[in-house]
């Protein structure tokens, strides 16, 4: 019996004894577990990964109808306003990486620093989710409305994050260097402030963990579209469906101003979908063919639900 307690509370101490696992940065299983609903290719770490043909589709969309959508779907805590800009007038989408500062606490730096120096990460721990970054992503990070002394980058960052994804970043926080950062080829950003001052008293917590952007919730893989309106986060699961319904209304708003313009819409300025309608509609795109992005099939499967939920 002596024995067996022995070996029993041996075993207990290896384990004590024994490196845990990261503790910053989401492990595969975490990821998998988030985004359990997500069947298409995934990064090696688990995030998944939105097509890069749909990024392409979704920065000429407009916020309303991919909001709708989302919202009529159940998400209803996707989308966020008020930001800056380096390049307001320039949309971007990307697939987010995301990543969580909080204010700097001893024992947390301590133990954080010590995680970083075993997995032999270099540099500020505000560089660390830099070089996780892909080609086409976008870095998202909540940095807790954080402006003076909340700069998670300046030029050098920026250049850095430029170069791993060509897209760029929304930041929940503040930046420095704003002039040098606009002059970066291929990258734009949202945040909340410009300040002169250098990042101080925060530090990171996680790497493509949940994390909240404002009054939204964004996951690691999410499709992130950002445009002057503001910042949307569309879930990966959902964004090949919302994109695509975006898109079939933006043709259906394109023919019904036509209808307007020409004076064939009678009183119906908005509305009016009847089955005839959808004829018209239906004709018009294969006048435009080049107006059509998605491809045709799922153009006629969105046409054949419009027509049979059309007034007769």
């Amino acid at each position: 019996m002596k024995t067996a307690v022995t070996s029993i509370l041996l075993a207990c101490a290896l384990l004590c004894a024994a490196p845990a696992s990261s503790q910053v940065k989401m492990t595969r299983d975490q990821m998998l577990f988030y985004t359990s609903d997500w069947k298409g290719d995934r990064f090696p770490d688990g995030r998944p990964r939105v097509p890069d043909a749909l990024l392409k589709r979704a920065v000429d969309m407009s916020i309303e109808d991919i909001w709708d959508f989302l919202r009529s779907k159940g998400f209803q805590n996707q989308f966020e306003s008020g930001w800056q800009a380096l390049h307001l007038e320039k949309p971007f989408a990307g697939r987010a990486l995301t990543a969580q500062y909080m204010p700097s606490r001893p024992d947390m730096t301590k133990a954080i620093l010590a995680e970083g120096k075993a997995e032999g990460r270099v540099g500020g721990n505000n560089m660390w989710p830099i070089n996780e970054l892909q080609i086409g992503d976008v870095y998202v990070a909540d940095g807790f409305g954080k402006i003076i002394e909340g700069t998670l980058i300046g030029s050098n960052l920026g250049n850095g994050i430029a170069a791993h994804t060509h897209t760029g970043f929304v930041f929940d926080a503040g930046i420095r260097d704003q002039a040098e950062n606009r002059a970066i080829p291929d990258f734009n950003g949202f945040y909340r402030g410009y300040d002169p001052s250098a990042w101080a008293q925060m530090e990171l917590t996680a790497i493509n963990a949940p994390i909240r952007i404002g009054r939204a919730v964004v996951l690691p893989g999410d499709l992130v579209l950002a445009n002057p309106e503001g910042v949307l986060f569309i879930p990966a699961i959902l964004a090949e469906e919302a994109v695509s319904t975006a898109e079939f209304t933006a043709l259906k708003d394109d023919y019904n101003f036509e209808l307007n313009r020409q004076g064939k819409n009678g009183a119906e300025f908005e509305g009016g979908w009847t089955v005839k309608k959808y004829d018209g509609f239906e004709k018009w795109i294969a006048a435009h063919p080049d107006l059509l992005k998605m491809p045709r099939s799922e153009f006629d499967e969105l046409l054949a639900k419009g027509k049979a939920h059309a007034d007769r």
